[in-house]
C-alpha cells in the first residue's frame, strides 16, 4: 500500500508540474540529423534539447573530423610509398638521396585545420543560429532531457532546483549512441580515450592500443599509424570487419598487418595504470604497454537517458527505441530516428529519417506518411585500403539464392589488371559483384581500394534503379582510362544464364 501511495504522489506531482510546464509544438531531443529542420515547420513554436556539443557526433565528432584526418594520414602514407612511382627524396644541400626522409607531423596544426578552422566554428554558428533572432520559433535548452510523463520531459537532473518541465504535442527522439566501455576497463580505472577526445590530445603518442576490428577501430589505426605511431589493434573476432563480405574481411585483415600490429582472436583481461602509461593484458598472457588506449567496439545507445517507460516508448533488447516503418514509437505523437533506432548507424540514414519524420510531423494526412527506407544503403569505410559497399556479402546472397531456386554469377575483378590501376601500382585492391544470373541484376556490390567509396556509387545507382546490368555495361560510354574502368570490367566478367 505504500508503495501504491508514493507511486501516486509521484504522479499527482508530476500533473502539477506539467500544468505550469511550457508547452511547445514540437520538442527535438538531439542536434544531428534532429536539427535539419524543414521550413514547413517555422510556424511551430519548436524546444530543441542537446545534452552535448551542438551538431551532434557526425559534424563534431564522427564523420567529418575523421576524414580529414584520414586525407592527412593518406597523404604522409603516399609520401612513404612515393618510391613506387620512380619518386626519391634527396637532401636539398647535397642533392644526394635519402633513404629514410622524415616527415614532421605537425599534431597542432593538424587539430587547427581541422577543429580551429572548421568543426568548432560551425558547431558555434548552429548553437547561436537555434538561440538567436532569426528563429525565433525555437527555443535551445543545453542539458539532459527524461520523460516523466506522456510527452513530457524534465531538463536538467533536478539537482538544487535546476530542472525545467516541458511539454509538446508531439517529441523527436535523435539521441544516437555513445562509446560502449568494456566492464574490464571501466573497473580498472585507467585512462582511455574514444572518439570524443582522441582526436583533439595535447600531443601525438608514440604508442597506441586500440580495441575493436570494425569501422571506427580501422579508421583510426589507419590514421594515427601512418602519422607515425605505432599501433596495436587488439580484436575478439580472428579477422577485421567480420560482418562485412568475406573476402574483404579476409584480404583487409592481411593487408592491414602490414600497416599496425593485428592482435586477433584476443580478449583484454586486465588493465593497469603505470608510470605514464596504459598496460593491457591479454587473455594468453601477453601485456601491451601504450601511451594511449582507444576504445572502438561499439556503440551503446543513449536511450537510457530518457526514461522512456515513464514516457511509454518502447526498447528493444539492445536498447534501441522500437519505431514502425514511418518513424512513429510506441507512445502516441512521439517519433525517434538516427541511431537511436534499429538499422544502419550511418548519417546518410540518419538524414534521409529525419527527412521522413519531419515531414511525418509536418503533415495531417494520414496516407501522405514517408516511410523510412532502409535498403540498397551504401557505405563507406575510410582506412587504409578503403572500401565501398552496397547490397548483399555473398553469403547473404547464396542464402538467399538457395531459397528462392535463383543461381548466382560472381565477378572479382583486380585493380591491377585495369589501366589506372597500373598507374596506382596498386596491388591489392578490387570490385567484387554478386548479381542473380537469371534477371541480370545486382544483388551486392564490394570495392576495396583507392577511392572505393567515391566509385561504390556507381553501383548503388544499378541496384537502386533495378538495372540490367548487361544494359548497364555495354550502352554508355566508360572513360578510357579511369579508374571507373574497374566497374566496367567486373560488370563484363558476370556471366549470367
Amino acid at each position: 500500500m505504500a508503495d501504491i501511495a508514493a507511486d501516486s504522489a509521484e504522479h499527482a506531482e508530476h500533473a502539477e508540474h506539467a500544468e505550469h510546464a511550457e508547452h511547445y509544438d514540437l520538442i527535438i531531443v538531439g542536434t544531428g540529423s534532429g536539427n535539419s529542420i524543414p521550413e514547413e515547420l517555422n510556424d511551430r513554436k519548436i524546444a530543441i534539447v542537446e545534452k552535448g556539443i551542438f551538431g551532434g557526433t557526425c559534424i563534431n565528432v564522427g564523420c567529418i573530423p575523421t576524414k580529414m584526418y584520414v586525407y592527412t594520414a593518406d597523404v604522409a602514407r603516399e609520401l612513404t610509398e612515393a618510391s613506387r612511382y620512380g619518386l626519391s627524396p634527396v637532401n636539398p644541400g647535397t642533392g644526394e638521396p635519402v633513404d629514410q626522409p622524415q616527415w614532421r607531423i605537425d599534431w597542432d596544426g593538424l587539430k587547427e585545420r581541422v577543429f580551429g578552422r572548421r568543426i568548432d566554428p560551425i558547431s558555434r554558428g548552429g548553437e547561436e543560429y537555434r538561440r538567436g533572432d532569426e528563429t525565433p520559433n525555437i527555443t535551445l535548452y543545453s542539458d539532459v532531457a527524461r520523460f516523466t510523463g506522456d510527452r513530457t520531459m524534465q531538463i536538467g537532473t533536478g539537482e538544487n532546483g535546476n530542472a525545467t518541465t516541458i511539454t509538446a504535442d508531439q517529441v523527436i527522439l535523435a539521441t544516437g549512441t555513445r562509446t560502449w566501455v568494456p566492464d574490464v576497463i571501466a573497473e580498472s580505472g585507467v585512462r582511455y580515450r574514444t572518439n570524443v577526445d582522441v582526436m583533439r590530445m595535447e600531443q601525438l603518442p608514440r604508442t597506441m592500443v586500440i580495441l575493436g576490428g570494425s569501422i571506427i577501430a580501422t579508421e583510426f589505426a589507419h590514421v594515427f599509424s601512418s602519422l607515425g605511431v605505432e599501433v596495436f589493434v587488439i580484436n575478439r573476432s580472428d579477422i577485421l570487419l567480420r560482418k562485412f563480405d568475406e573476402t574483404v574481411s579476409s584480404r583487409f585483415t592481411e593487408v592491414s598487418g602490414t600497416q599496425w600490429t593485428n592482435l586477433l582472436g584476443r580478449t583484454v583481461t586486465g588493465a593497469r595504470e603505470h608510470g605514464g602509461l596504459v598496460t593491457v593484458t591479454l587473455d594468453d598472457g601477453r601485456e601491451i604497454d601504450c601511451d594511449e588506449l582507444l576504445l572502438a567496439q561499439g556503440r551503446v545507445p543513449n536511450s537510457d537517458l530518457l526514461d522512456c517507460a515513464a514516457g511509454g516508448v518502447e526498447l528493444d533488447d539492445d536498447g534501441k527505441i522500437i519505431v514502425d516503418d514511418f518513424g512513429r514509437t510506441s507512445a502516441d505523437g512521439v517519433w525517434a530516428l538516427g541511431d537511436a533506432i534499429a538499422g544502419p548507424e550511418l548519417k546518410h540514414v540518419a538524414n534521409q529519417e529525419a527527412r521522413a519524420v519531419f515531414h511525418n510531423v509536418a503533415t495531417s494526412d494520414e496516407f501522405d506518411l514517408e516511410p523510412l527506407k532502409h535498403d540498397n544503403v551504401p557505405g563507406g569505410i575510410f582506412s587504409h585500403p578503403q572500401i565501398g559497399y552496397v547490397g548483399m556479402t555473398e553469403a547473404e546472397a547464396r542464402t538467399w539464392a538457395e531459397k528462392n531456386d535463383r543461381t548466382l554469377t560472381v565477378k572479382v575483378q583486380e585493380y591491377s589488371d585495369v589501366a589506372y590501376g597500373w598507374a596506382m601500382e596498386d596491388t591489392t585492391g578490387f570490385c567484387k559483384l554478386i548479381a542473380d544470373a537469371g534477371s541480370r541484376r545486382l544483388l551486392g556490390a564490394h570495392i576495396m581500394g583507392p577511392q572505393a567509396a567515391t566509385l561504390i556509387q556507381l553501383l548503388v545507382t544499378a541496384i537502386e534503379f533495378d538495372l540490367d546490368l548487361v544494359d548497364f555495361a555495354t550502352k554508355q560510354y566508360w572513360p578510357h582510362p579511369s579508374l571507373s574502368e574497374l566497374v566496367e570490367n567486373a560488370l563484363l566478367g558476370l556471366e549470367f544464364e
